[in-house]
């Protein structure tokens, strides 16, 4: 009997709340392959859930900044070096050095998984120095892998030209709903999900509830979670806008499917907002709730084919004016409404996974 290939993701969070990972990890090991991710253990961290693949939590002492890079590098390394492997898949740069030397020392085969374009992120398009370390890794590594995928077209074509290197695309796309969703229409709620970090628009959406009439509820935690509390009780808004906190995967879809709203905000700083494709956006088609989304070009290709969001600027003037839009204007939801239960016919992973089945099947073969 042939042994199945063991195949090795990495990533630099703590898995918990990793839905794309969780979705890629569990394709595979249904399909046969004996899988096993490998992120950090947080200080916070919750008890993972039990899944179909093997999940492993390296412990680090610095949590943050070029330190914990470092270490986390130097610990991924020797656990790789350490650890059966067939396939090594890298998850993005900041795991990809690590990945790279083991795949040589050992002769495994090599995959790499861009989930964003980590030079443009706002923490580093702006730092030279740090950019420059993570451009180097990327020219230095990526043009050896075996295979390559991103979350959306305009990335994987940036990415092809410039590293010489075919990337394939694998949207973030979630399950399809295989259970009636709870009616939305009653209950006039304004969704953001995701994390709270830097040029996420949380600043101008908190800003913008002063002048509409509905309530607001923000799912995630991140750099600015304490900041963004603050200025809610400095603008007395507490009564309209709900902070949920970190919420599991599965709590999170209930959620969303009560909304009435979904929020997809960004501010162009760094090329990898600008050309992002969130899973948070599919989660809302999914869900059958319009949205309120930035109008970035891969967001306005597919409302150009299913108008499920009214597209505006990270503007507070035109953040009250999308959301009043789709708040007061019944035939115009009712329209993006209906685009959705088109869109999550297309955009499911049940679609999606045979292209990721299919780039595995090659590299294991």
């Amino acid at each position: 009997m042939e042994e199945l290939k063991k195949i090795i993701f990495t990533v630099t969070n703590d898995i918990s709340y990793d839905q794309r990972m969780a979705r890629i990890c569990g394709t595979l090991a249904d399909a046969g392959y004996d899988v096993e991710i490998v992120g950090r253990k947080k200080k916070e961290t919750i008890t993972l859930l039990t899944k179909n693949y093997k999940q492993t939590r390296l412990n680090c002492f610095f949590d943050k900044g070029k330190m914990f890079y470092i270490e986390y590098n130097i610990r991924l390394f020797f656990y790789l070096l350490f650890t059966k492997s067939d396939i090594i898949s890298s998850v993005d740069l900041d795991t990809l050095l690590p990945c790279f030397l083991v795949s040589n020392i050992r002769s495994k085969k090599l995959v790499f998984d861009a989930h964003e374009y980590f030079t443009e992120v706002p923490e580093v398009t702006n730092r030279k120095w740090v950019k420059l370390i993570w451009e180097t890794v990327a020219k230095l590594c990526i043009r050896h892998v075996k295979a390559a995928y991103t979350v959306g077209q305009k990335l994987a074509e940036i990415f092809t030209e410039k590293y010489h290197k075919h990337f394939e695309v694998i949207l973030n796309v979630p399950s399809s709903s295989p259970h009636p969703l709870i009616p939305s229409s009653q209950n006039r709620i304004i969704l953001y999900q995701g994390a709270l970090n830097e040029a996420r628009g949380l600043e101008e959406l908190i800003a913008a509830m002063c002048e509409i009439d509905a309530q607001c509820w923000i799912a995630g935690e991140g750099d600015l979670s304490d900041v963004l509390r603050q200025k809610v009780l400095k603008q007395n808004l507490t009564e309209k806008i709900k902070f949920l906190g970190y919420v599991s995967p599965e709590e999170l879809k209930k959620i969303t499917a009560q909304a009435y709203i979904g929020i997809n905000l960004l501010k162009p700083k760094g090329l990898s907002y600008y050309y992002s494709l969130s899973n948070k956006f599919f989660d809302y088609i999914q869900a059958g709730v319009p949205q309120v989304c930035v109008a970035f070009p891969e967001y306005e290709s597919i409302n150009v084919q299913h108008q499920v969001a009214v597209l505006c600027h990270c503007e507070v003037a035109e953040i009250v004016q999308s959301i009043n839009n789709l708040l007061n204007d019944e035939i115009l939801y009712e329209k993006l409404k209906k685009e959705c239960s088109v869109a999550k016919e297309i955009f499911n992973w049940e679609n999606e996974k045979n292209k990721l089945l299919k780039i595995y099947a090659e590299v294991a073969g």
